[in-house]
């Protein structure tokens, strides 16, 4: 990739990391300064590195972006009803490019052994709490997040504590005169024994073109559970780049939903580390995708210890000129004997020219292991049409019934029934802009 892409980053960071939150705290202007000599020296990835070989950046590097303004009073309440849940009782913080804005914001109440604030807060008033949980590894969008960090979420639950309203995360962008990029950072931990659902929405409060850098580290204790659930429905001129990496300690349970709706570029990557024995990680997620949008899903699995369990499943459809891609991988160490671990991707495709690249991988390095791993890929099922047609529903309705029976499958596994609705909701939207 030409110097010229990424250098105006790297000028940027110079002229405005003195006025970062915690710019005086040792350990994050280390973390910043080798982060962003990362990015230097690698610049963005490019379809020549494995993992980005069916996502291309270039749509992303022709684009200048200035980073978004701190204060941004554009949006209003009512902006937020379209991205709100309907019914869905919660302790909600909002943020507009990637800023917290306390007026918008619901946090409520929070149980004894809770913390839920602002990144930019924290990192005034407690900045060590912090140190241990930052991940210091990544590609170089990841990177760049990790040198441009200013705000997200914090959200820190005591060991044995039941967080039972989840936690809504709401990201909103908005579109300047100029692209504007906001590199959100959020950090989730729970604590021996504890649980939480938490909810990640990103999209747009208004029209043209934004890009969203996005990385959220997880750290799930010895016997805790954490539903971590992202609804990724960004404007359709967006860029939405996004990677979240989980640790999961002995005993503790991570179970992951992603839905991919929005932006004309998405990357949505997944890393999970094993760090105990007999845990449990879910992925599961559903995208899709029209018009020329290209949709990524990354993951990878990491069974660094015995006796542990995984398990991935991705539904996509994509009509028109959209691309997708699954790349999903599963490593088994050594040492990591009695895993347990599954992978399977499906997609439908709605058009010719519709595209997608799966790429299940299996590394495996112990003996004693359960693993499986697949992909299937194909058009609407001419015999369900015949049959629905043959009983006098039209082929649009009858189109629209079998997209849904087969995203269904997988959004039913979403426990929240507020949330499943809203994901409904979104399905049913996204169809009917087809019709």
């Amino acid at each position: 990739m030409a110097k010229d892409f990424h250098t105006p980053y790297v000028d940027a960071f110079a002229a405005v990391s003195g006025s970062l939150p915690g710019r005086g705290v040792g350990w994050l202007v280390s973390l910043r300064a080798r982060a962003i000599e990362r990015f230097a020296e690698a610049g963005f990835p490019t379809p020549r590195d494995e993992v980005w070989k069916f996502t291309n950046l270039r749509p992303l590097t022709r684009q200048a972006f200035s980073l978004a303004p701190r204060v941004d009073n554009s949006v209003a309440l009512d902006d937020l009803t379209p991205h709100l849940p309907e019914g869905l009782a919660c302790h909600r913080m909002v943020f507009v490019d990637g800023h917290y804005r306390a007026d918008l914001s619901d946090i409520g109440p929070l149980p004894d052994g809770v913390r839920l604030a602002s990144l930019a807060q924290v990192l005034e008033d407690d900045p060590d709490s912090l140190e241990e949980y930052f991940c210091d590894t990544g590609d170089s969008p990841a990177a760049l997040n990790t040198a441009f960090t200013a705000d997200g979420a914090v959200l820190m639950i005591d060991p044995g504590v039941a967080l039972e309203m989840p936690v809504h995360l709401l990201y909103l962008a908005t579109a300047g005169e100029d692209a504007r990029v906001n590199h959100p950072r959020n950090l989730i931990v729970a604590g021996a024994g504890a649980s939480a659902t938490v909810i990640e929405s990103y999209a747009a409060a208004d029209g043209g073109i934004y890009w969203t850098n996005a990385v959220t580290d997880v750290t799930v204790e010895r016997d805790a559970v954490l539903r971590h659930i992202k609804f990724q429905n960004e404007g359709g001129d967006g860029f939405h780049l996004a990677a979240t990496r989980a640790t999961i300690a002995a005993g503790a349970t991570y179970d992951n939903f992603t839905a991919q709706l929005g932006a004309r570029l998405a990357r949505n990557e997944i890393s999970v580390r094993f760090d105990g024995e007999d845990a449990t990680c879910r992925l599961k997620g559903a995208f899709l995708g029209r018009g020329r949008q290209h949709l990524d899903n990354t993951t990878l699995v990491d069974h660094a210890v015995p006796g542990c369990f995984s398990d991935e499943f991705y539904k996509s459809v994509l009509d028109g000129d959209a691309h997708g891609v699954f790349q999903g991988k599963i490593i088994v160490r050594p040492d990591a004997q009695k895993t347990d671990a599954h992978q399977l991707s499906n997609s439908l495709l709605l058009s010719e020219s519709a595209q997608i690249d799966t790429k299940p991988e299996l590394e495996i390095y112990a003996d004693d292991v359960k693993c499986s791993h697949g992909a299937a890929t194909g058009a609407l099922d001419e015999d369900a049409m015949f049959y629905m047609r043959a009983r006098g529903i039209d082929a649009v309705q009858a189109e629209r019934m079998l997209i849904e029976g087969f995203i269904g499958e997988i959004t039913a596994t979403i426990e929240q029934p507020e949330l499943f609705a809203h994901m409904e909701r979104a399905v049913a939207a996204w169809l009917a802009e087809g019709t």
